[in-house]
């Protein structure tokens, strides 16, 4: 499979340049920005996504909270499923790294030893894109663009070839897709144990949400008991 590193009319390579070569033009603080974005902040931007996406399906409650958390849940479980997967493919393929076949190349970040496809942070982040997608269209949206906008960094950096992000973005979609409805069978009912325990309710209720349902099922034993009162009265 390292031929497919080959230069010559390889869209692949020459894809590869015409990204990489965005960073010789770029201004070194530029590159020094893309580097942190590419290695750590879109990482970290897809973490804090599912995070905000949490925080807002425990305040709006609802019946389907448990569910709703549980598949929030499988986002990063996802993820880290997704990388164990690449990781005999990459023994398999055992594609060098495009810095190492190609010159010229402008390399930001150094110490990359392991082999290329596919590329982790490519899985990683469209496996929580996918996944959250699968839970809120909204945040998901969100995520798939973070996941887009990682591989391109992957690509800018010099550390991948445009294939590497594309296997990626495919094992990641195909590991939160497809794995997802064994994943809730599992996940739902856990987290809707967790949400009627004393301890761990508010990981998928919140205060104000948990209190909203307890008043509204007051006020409904309230109504039932009324309407009892009310029956008894006209029958005597």
């Amino acid at each position: 499979m390292a031929g497919l590193a080959d230069s010559g009319a390889n869209p692949d390579v020459d894809l590869l340049y015409d990204i990489n070569g965005l960073a010789k033009d770029a201004p070194h603080w530029f590159d020094r920005l893309m580097e942190y974005i590419g290695e750590y902040g879109l990482l970290l931007a897809m973490v804090l996504l599912v995070v905000w996406c949490w925080w807002s399906v425990r305040r709006r409650g609802g019946e389907r909270a448990a569910a709703s958390v549980a598949a929030l849940v499988w986002a990063p479980l996802a993820a880290g499923l997704a990388v164990l997967v690449n990781v005999p493919i990459r023994g398999f393929v055992r594609r060098p790294r495009p810095f190492l076949d190609h010159q010229g190349l402008d390399v930001l970040v150094s110490g990359k030893t392991d082999f290329s496809f596919v590329s982790d942070h490519a899985t990683i982040t469209m496996a929580m894109g996918v996944a959250l997608f699968v839970a809120n269209r909204r945040f998901g949206l969100a995520g798939i663009g973070l996941a887009l906008l990682e591989g391109f960094c992957r690509v800018y950096m010099g550390v991948h070839y445009p294939t590497d992000v594309v296997g990626g973005f495919a094992l990641g979609t195909a590991v939160a897709l497809l794995l997802s409805p064994p994943a809730m069978i599992l996940l739902t009912p856990l987290l809707r144990a967790v949400e009627g325990s004393a301890w761990g309710g508010w990981l998928v209720r919140s205060r104000r949400a948990a209190g909203s349902r307890g008043g509204a099922d007051s006020r409904g034993r309230t109504g039932d008991r009324a309407s009892a009162t009310e029956e008894r009265d006209l029958a005597a």
